[in-house]
């Protein structure tokens, strides 16, 4: 068996294309584009190939896009200022703050950031109004991850309705909002996490599993039940071509492309699984892309949401 893939850079790709005229339509009405404030502290590589992909993205559906990069000496009061005066313009629709913040800001800075962005320009979903909403499934800002994943879903023709999904990772901005978005899909939904017992033996009876544990190729063919479509969320960078040729093979592409590259990107799923699963994303090329889709489809959202109100 050899799996399906599931090409989420397809389907981000034709979201955008139909954002696009959309975006247009309201900057016609309106006499302005959709606004987005993005905020980037600190100097993490990781975040600033994640604010350029999402800036540059924003432009090419017709946004218009403020961004912020400040140092990662930058106190967390003055952030916070600075997510209040977003909130007051009535330029920005949407206000994004990168993460992880530099740790120098404390521990619980990300939550005070999350919770003083307003939840109508919320367009990452992390607030509590946000997740509240999600709880209750009311209409709203969604986290982009998961809501990405079941746009995939739905445009591969894959229904969770009934059947046994499974989620490694408990966190915040996927793994509890993916299983509240399908069990609200009629999915049965198990969440497994570090100290779930029989880990492996948990995931081999989904129907539906969804990788997201932040360790490279850590779900391998013993963890996945024949047929089962797999969702992977991880992004973890190999540099040494030892591990390269234990994940990939001697004959992989992947190590010429490490060779270029200094390194590759692999998900939390095993190549292997490929083997085994009916339908799989693939690192790169997968989730990621719709999680910037899904940015772009907030932020109009909450454009159209704010232009309805008269705001």
């Amino acid at each position: 068996m050899t799996a399906r893939i599931l090409d989420g850079a397809r389907v981000a790709r034709e979201i955008r294309a139909e954002l696009t005229p959309q975006v247009a339509a309201f900057a016609a009405r309106g006499g302005r584009p959709p606004g987005l404030g993005i905020v980037l502290i600190g100097e993490d590589p990781a975040s600033q190939i994640y604010v350029r992909s999402k800036a540059r993205a924003g432009g090419e559906v017709g946004f218009w896009i403020d961004l912020h990069v400040l140092p990662a000496s930058t106190s967390l009061a003055d952030v916070l200022a600075l997510v209040t005066t977003l909130n007051r313009s009535d330029r920005h629709d949407g206000i994004l703050v990168q993460s992880p913040l530099p740790q120098a800001m404390g521990e619980g800075a990300t939550r005070q950031v999350f919770d003083t962005i307003d939840p109508a320009k919320d367009v990452d979903g992390f607030s509590a109004e946000s997740v509240g909403r999600l709880v209750q499934n009311r209409p709203g800002l969604r986290s982009c991850t998961p809501a990405g994943i079941m746009e995939l879903l739905d445009r591969c023709g894959i229904d969770p309705a009934g059947r046994h999904a499974v989620i490694i990772g408990r966190s915040d901005i996927v793994g509890k909002p993916m299983a509240l978005m399908l069990l609200h899909r009629h999915a049965t939904v198990t969440i497994c996490h570090s100290r779930t017992p029989d880990l492996a033996d948990t995931c081999a009876r989904a129907d539906l599993l969804v990788a997201a544990i932040g360790r490279a190729g850590f779900v391998t063919r013993g963890f996945v039940k024949p047929g089962a479509t797999v969702v992977d969320v991880g992004m973890n960078r190999l540099s040494d071509e030892t591990e390269v040729r234990r994940f990939f093979g001697d004959g992989s592409p992947r190590i010429d492309e490490r060779a270029r590259k200094g390194s590759v990107l692999i998900g939390d799923v095993h190549p292997e699984v490929a083997e085994v699963a009916g339908a799989l994303t693939p690192v790169p090329g997968g989730v990621g892309p719709l999680t910037v889709a899904m940015l772009m489809k907030n932020t109009l959202a909450a454009a159209e949401a704010r232009a309805g109100r008269g705001t």
